[in-house]
């Protein structure tokens, strides 16, 4: 099998055919045994799958990075010009007897060709990456006959290239991955199958689109499901905002009001991705993104309410024995803030300052999917969003509308 580079521009991971030597899988089996004995897998083996998981997804995130040339301007330019085509980390080179089965490789090479369309639309809207790093711990690894199945943790951090000047520094996600390897009758593993098994947007190297089924996992554990009746009451719905540039201004003051808006994104910042232990995890339960955003809310001031009315969807809280609905879902949380009048909607999702939400329904199916606050505002007037599922720091609006351009978004000023 020839070598086959994933990333030709940055060259950083080989669909590689390696020495069995390091590798220490069951011995390739006699002709005349009657079935292949179950591979072995050690602590070198395990090793060698987190290495190829690190070079895919390393060279997935790699196709993410270009020159400030392709970027078109969004507004005023710094005056000094970004260094063409700064290069990312090199991924960590596979060891042992391990390679990508032919149909991961063509669909490696599809998806890096997702991955450079993804880079064009950004560079549309004005954003870049000048520099990366993805980093792949293994979390598991199970084995049932002639496969082994490995779930790792993925940790990239992105560099924002300073198009405007006033962008964050760094974004960054926590996402989980599960890969598939087969045992072949050599004594080598071929990378068989690779999917993300977070809720919410996929992270910006995942070259999945959200597809007619809607996005996996992304619904919260209390939506709506899709044709129910909202409410024999007077229910609030929020209408649709635009996601269009530019956008009227939208200022609000941070601190010293009612709420305390900074203190909200400080402490959404603070548990993106190492979780607050006083509160309960529901990612395997639909997803954590409004439980998360209904916490970072409480810190900025939201007075809980737990008194029951005749009206639906009003109380929100978190207590020891149950949790509001309006707490963790996603269209039970908008209903409740509309109704109670704790958010109004906003036009356009380029007026969300810090504190204020987003919301995204991803197939238009008239069920919100998705939750996420607003940490950082540019000068130049991009928000930047902070969430669980998949666990994200400061990803821009124009990089989640780039990865799912059809699907319908709603902003709320809280």
């Amino acid at each position: 099998m020839k070598t086959r580079t994933l990333s030709p521009r940055y060259a950083t991971l080989a669909a590689v055919t390696l020495s069995t030597t390091l590798l220490p899988v069951a011995t390739a089996h006699a002709a005349d045994e009657p079935a292949p004995r179950a591979p072995r897998v050690t602590s070198a083996t395990t090793d060698t799958f987190g290495r190829m998981a690190d070079a895919v997804l390393t060279d997935r995130t790699a196709a993410l990075l270009g020159p400030a040339s392709e970027v078109a301007p969004a507004g005023p330019l710094p005056t000094q010009a970004l260094d063409e085509g700064q290069a990312p980390r090199t991924a960590l080179k596979a060891t042992g007897g391990a390679r990508l089965s032919a149909a991961v490789s063509r669909t490696e090479g599809t998806a890096l060709t997702a991955l450079r369309d993804t880079r064009s639309r950004l560079a549309a809207l004005g954003e870049a990456y000048t520099d990366a790093d993805t980093d792949v711990t293994v979390d598991s690894t199970q084995v049932r006959g002639q496969q082994a199945t490995v779930r790792v943790t993925e940790t990239t951090t992105l560099t924002y290239a300073k198009i405007r000047g006033d962008e964050p520094a760094t974004t960054g996600f926590r996402a989980h991955h599960e890969l598939t390897f087969t045992a072949q009758p050599d004594g080598t593993w071929q990378l068989s199958g690779l999917r993300t098994t977070d809720n919410g947007p996929r992270p910006i190297n995942d070259p999945a689109a959200a597809t007619s089924a809607g996005q996996p996992g992304a619904a919260s554990s209390a939506s709506r499901a899709p044709g129910t009746p909202v409410s024999t009451f007077a229910i609030i719905d929020a209408p649709k905002a635009a996601t269009t540039l530019p956008a009227p201004a939208k200022p609000k003051k941070l601190t010293g009001g009612t709420y305390d808006y900074a203190a909200m994104a400080t402490y959404t910042e603070k548990y993106w991705k190492d979780y607050n232990p006083a509160y309960r995890k529901y990612n395997a339960l639909g997803g954590d993104c409004t439980n998360y955003l209904s916490q970072g809310l409480l810190a900025g001031g939201w007075k809980q309410i737990s008194t029951v009315t005749p009206e639906e969807y009003d109380t929100w809280y978190y207590a020891s024995n149950g949790t509001a609905d309006a707490w963790i879902g996603v269209n039970e949380w908008s209903w409740f803030t509309q109704t109670a009048k704790r958010t109004t909607p906003l036009a356009n999702v380029y007026q969300m300052d810090i504190g204020d939400v987003m919301q995204i329904d991803f197939n238009k199916d008239g069920s919100k999917d998705h939750s996420m606050m607003t940490t950082y505002r540019s000068s130049s007037g991009v928000p930047y969003l902070t969430y669980h599922d998949a666990d994200t720091y400061r990803r821009s609006v124009a990089s989640i509308i780039a990865q799912y351009p059809t699907s319908v978004y709603f902003a709320y000023r809280t």
